[in-house]
Order: structure tokens, then C-alpha cells, then sequence
């Protein structure tokens, strides 16, 4: 795969003193005022009361305790947004963790997870060091579509019991084909005084969320929710009742009782919990590279979650990644840098400090309400069925990885995932294997003369300063896409129009598809009108099947086209 710019070469790469700077320091040697740790301030609150009723939740999901995962919001969280690479990352307990923290918790103890979260962190740090993140990137997208909706089916189904207050006469189940019997048999014993409230907590934040988006509304639910439980003395689990409330501090931190023997138990849970954690914060800092045209240094910051991670085991908590949802909200909240993530960390750990007590009020079923929302949240509908759409190849990936996740486990859905996804690429690779008659005179530019008698393209035609035009040569597919993305996003604000050139790739597959929209999208953001120019039917079907279409995108059968139109317009 090559990409070849018109114009001027492309940045040298970056030196390993800049790859493993963390954008603390980026920010602080650009100048750091008032007015930026204000805007700081606000976002770092703003996700703090997000944070605050959702890391209780998933603590309680995962079998541990809600102290616990404010623990990991408040040490893990502060580590990421220090040391990591990212500007507006958001670091904490995380609802696609909760399947596998639950077993681990279930199979090793409460010491097993917190010496697996310690053995993942170091792990994370080994694989950011060895600058293998990178290498991340090459799951292919139906593979991350179906293991996300696979893990919200699960932490759905792990609430019923707290949704419904079912009174199980046996331990519940973890995977979901016993748990599900188990549940049915328990119906009759379904709580009323829970459903409402589960209920009405759930109907709080949707309503919020439609006519005041930008308030807390989880925060909103999960006060109103323990002011009912208060007020009308109602029957239900709270967190006072279930675990005693939460402690007004930190805790001291603790080494785990480390041994070979007990090392050699957890560490698959630890592989697993590393992969998991490298993806999930990768794909948090790639939505925060989206939505403000930054770039993200992605060994930078898996060794800040591997820090992170050792960090959250000594003081007690769990795994710590990156959040998808609450970085999002730090970056629509206005922060300027990661100054608002310490932040964040520091009035959490305030409101631990003062208003421990009021967290005993908190229902149950009010937290349960909210993980309910965070799973229909974390389900790509629109990409799901997009995929199941777009082509045999990419549906039956996504549904392996989706049905392995929820009836197997999460680590060998994405092995098997990522394996169909190669064999899916060999497959379409060698259907682009054609012979053709060998024609001396029109082998320099075979690709041009190839597509209707074209002229060998004359770089003349993209000298105006304000044209930028690239030419795409080899197979676009999911491993390419992250390299050439990220040349992509270097446009310059300077340029007014970008033409990419396709007639010398043979195949397109949803992820560079995918990533082509996302490009276009930003480029209709500031301003910067895209051509794409030598694509055939097949790959204009696949673009459009993933929202690559007019007005977005303007397609054109040559760069002489595209150059033309352009400067007509102008």
C-alpha cells in the first residue's frame, strides 16, 4: 500500500522523545492561562457528575464494590489524563469490562482481580513501550461493532435481577444460557416498588436527554431515585444495605500478595484484560481525535493506562481504559487539555471526601437503570445493520464476534473475529488477481488507461495552492486504514479542496469505507470540499452504503475532473 501526495513530502516521523511525551507537557510548553483552566474546571466537573453515579454502577456490575470503582475513577482516571497521550481523555471503570472482571472476581477472588488489573497495567505499559499499539488498529471494524453489542447484551441481561428485584434461591449464573432459566424460574418473586423505580430512573434520563442534553441527567435519576427510596421509606437494595455505604477517603496503598503460583492463575484474565483496555482506549482517543481534529500518540497512552491500571490495583480498584461516553462529554463540556481529566479525578475524590454518607440512599435498581441506558447506548445500531447490509463477507464476521461474545467468551470472539476478518481479506484479495495482455506503451499508467482510454495524469493540474490531491495505490482494507487515515488527517486548514484518487485500488472494505466518512465529515466541518475520483461502481456502492454520498463527497471519473470543477466553482 502506497500513498503518494502531490505536492510537498510528508512529515518525518516523530522521534521516540516526542512518541512517549504525554500532551501535559505538549500543553503546558504551549502556555497554560487562566482562561484554559477554567474551561478545564467546567468540563472536568461536568464529567465528574457524570462519572460519578456510573462508576458505582459498573463497580456493582462487576462484582466488586462501589467504593471500588470510585477508587479506579479517582487513581486510575487522574494517571490517564497525566501521563497519557491524549488531550481529552477520560479515564475509569468502564461498562465493556464488566463481563470480564465479573468472572475473574467469580473464579480468583477479590485478590485475584486486583492482582490481574496489576499484571494488565504492566503488560499495557510493555506493549506501549515496545510501540506495538499501533498494531491495534488492525481489528478489523465488524469485529469492535459485534463484540461492543455482544458486551451490552451481556451487562443488560447481568441487571434483570436488580431491575426486576428478583429473589434468586441460587447463586445467579454468569454465562447467559444458565443465567437466563435461573431468571425465568424467578419471576414470580419480580418486585413492583423495583420495576417502578428501575423504571422511572430509566425514564428520567431519556427524557432529560431528549429536552436538556447537556445536563447530567444519570446524575439527575440516581438523586431522585435515592430521594424516593428516602422519602417513601420503599422496600428496595441500596447501596447502605447491600455494602454499608462507601468509606469517606482513599485508602492506603497496598501491594497485592504476589506469588508464581497465583501469577500463573490470573494471567490469561490479565492478557485479556490488556487487550481489552488497548482497544477500548484506543478506539476513546480515535471518537476524541474525531471530534476535534487532534491526533492522539497511541503508545503514549497505552502506557498511561498501563500506569493507570497499577495504580487502580494498589489503592484497591479495577481495570481502568479509556471511556468512550465520558470522553465525548469532556470534550463537548469545552476542555482545553488533560488538565480537565485530573480534574475530574480530584472533585470525585472530593465528593468522597464529603458526601460519602449520601451515597447509602442510593437504590440498586436506580444504578441499574442507568447500566441499562449505557448498554442500549453502547450498541452501534446504525453500524450493525450498515454491516449486515454492506456484504455477506463482513455480516457473518460481525455475527461470529457478536453470538461469541455473548455465548462464549470475549477474548475468543475476537480472536476468531480478527482470524474471519483475515480470511475475509485473503478471499477478496485474490478475486482482484486478474491476467491481462501485456501493452508496452500504456504500462507506465496502466490504472488511467485502464478506466475508459484516460491520459496518464499530469501533476501540473494539482499545483493551486489551494488543491491537495492524493492518490491511493494497493488494496484499501481494514490494516491499511489507520495508516493512510492518518496521513489523511493532516490536511491543512489551508486547503479549500481535497481530491483522493482511487483508480489504482483494487478493493475498499468497511473500515476504510468507514473511515473515509469519518474524514469527510470532518472536512465538511472546516470547510473543505472532498472529491473522490476514479472509483468504480462497487466501491461508490460501498461508500454510499456507509454515508460517503452528495453533499458530503462529490465523485468524479478523473483528478482533471475533480481539479476543474473545483477551481470553477471558485
Amino acid at each position: 500500500m502506497t500513498l503518494n501526495r502531490t505536492s510537498d513530502p510528508l512529515d518525518a516521523r516523530p522521534d521516540f522523545a516526542e512518541l512517549f511525551t504525554p500532551k501535559l507537557v505538549t500543553i503546558l510548553r504551549e502556555g497554560y492561562g487562566l482562561s484554559n483552566l477554567r474551561a478545564d474546571a467546567v468540563a472536568g466537573l461536568t464529567v465528574a457528575i457524570v462519572a460519578l453515579p456510573l462508576s458505582m454502577a459498573i463497580a456493582i456490575a462487576s462484582g466488586a464494590s462501589p467504593a471500588q470503582g470510585l477508587y479506579t475513577a479517582i487513581v486510575g482516571g487522574f494517571i490517564v489524563s497525566a501521563l497519557g497521550g491524549s488531550r481529552f481523555q477520560i479515564g475509569g471503570p468502564a461498562g465493556a469490562f464488566i463481563v470480564l472482571v465479573a468472572a475473574t472476581a467469580q473464579t480468583h477472588g477479590m485478590d485475584g482481580l486486583i492482582l490481574a488489573t496489576l499484571l494488565s497495567g504492566l503488560i499495557l505499559a510493555g506493549v506501549g513501550f515496545l510501540r506495538l499499539g499501533t498494531y491495534i488498529k488492525f481489528i478489523p471494524y465488524p469485529v469492535t461493532v459485534g463484540f461492543t453489542a455482544g458486551i451490552a447484551t451481556i451487562i443488560f441481561a447481568s441487571q434483570l435481577t436488580e431491575l426486576l428485584g428478583l429473589t434468586l434461591d441460587q447463586e445467579e449464573p454468569g454465562p447467559l444460557l444458565e443465567k437466563l432459566p435461573v431468571l425465568w424460574a424467578s419471576l414470580p418473586t419480580t418486585d413492583p416498588a423495583t420495576v417502578l423505580l428501575a423504571g422511572a430512573t430509566v425514564a428520567v434520563i431519556v427524557v432529560i436527554k431528549r429536552v436538556r442534553p447537556h445536563w447530567p441527567g444519570m446524575l439527575f435519576a440516581v438523586a431522585l431515585a435515592a430521594l424516593a427510596t428516602a422519602l417513601f421509606e420503599l422496600p428496595v437494595a441500596t447501596v447502605g444495605t447491600r455494602f454499608g455505604g462507601i468509606p469517606s477517603g482513599l485508602p492506603m496503598p497496598v501491594l497485592p500478595a504476589v506469588d508464581l503460583a497465583a501469577i500463573l492463575a490470573v494471567l490469561p484474565n490479565a492478557i485479556a484484560f490488556a487487550l481489552l483496555g488497548s482497544i477500548e482506549s484506543l478506539l476513546s482517543a480515535v471518537v476524541a481525535d474525531g471530534m476535534t481534529g487532534r491526533r492522539h500518540r497511541s503508545n503514549c497512552e497505552l502506557v498511561a493506562q498501563g500506569a493507570a491500571n497499577v495504580g487502580s490495583a494498589l489503592f484497591g480498584g479495577i481495570c481502568v481504559t479509556g471511556t468512550i461516553a465520558r470522553t465525548a462529554t469532556n470534550v463537548r463540556a469545552g476542555a482545553h487539555g488533560p488538565i480537565a481529566g485530573m480534574l475530574h479525578a480530584v472533585f470525585l475524590l472530593l465528593f468522597v471526601l464529603v458526601a460519602a454518607p449520601l451515597a447509602s440512599f442510593i437504590p440498586l435498581a436506580g444504578l441499574a437503570g442507568v447500566l441499562a441506558v449505557v448498554a442500549w447506548n453502547m450498541v452501534e445500531k446504525q453500524a450493525f445493520a450498515t454491516l449486515l447490509r454492506a456484504s455477506r463477507g463482513d455480516a457473518v464476521v460481525l455475527l461470529a464476534t457478536f453470538l461469541l461474545t455473548i455465548f462464549r467468551d470475549l477474548t475468543e470472539a475476537i480472536v476468531v473475529g480478527f482470524a474471519l476478518g483475515s480470511i475475509l481479506f485473503i478471499f477478496r484479495m485474490s478475486k482482484t488477481t486478474t491476467v491481462e495482455t501485456h501493452v508496452p506503451f500504456v504500462q507506465e499508467d496502466r490504472a488511467d488507461d485502464a478506466n475508459g482510454g484516460r491520459t496518464p495524469y499530469d501533476e501540473s493540474s494539482a499545483t493551486n495552492p489551494d488543491i491537495v490531491v492524493y492518490r491511493i495505490s494497493g488494496a484499501f482494507f481494514f490494516g491499511a486504514a489507520a495508516s493512510i487515515g492518518s496521513i489523511l488527517d493532516r490536511i491543512a486548514d489551508s486547503y479549500r479542496v481535497l481530491v483522493i484518487d482511487f483508480s489504482a485500488v483494487p478493493l475498499v472494505d468497511s473500515t476504510a469505507a468507514n473511515m473515509i466518512e469519518g474524514l469527510a465529515r470532518k472536512s465538511a466541518r472546516r470547510g473543505v470540499k472532498m472529491y473522490l475520483t476514479g472509483t468504480t461502481e462497487d466501491m461508490r456502492s460501498g461508500f454510499i452504503a456507509h454515508g460517503v454520498e452528495p453533499p458530503l463527497v462529490h465523485y468524479t471519473a478523473t483528478i482533471e475532473e475533480a481539479v476543474a470543477e473545483a477551481q470553477s466553482f471558485k
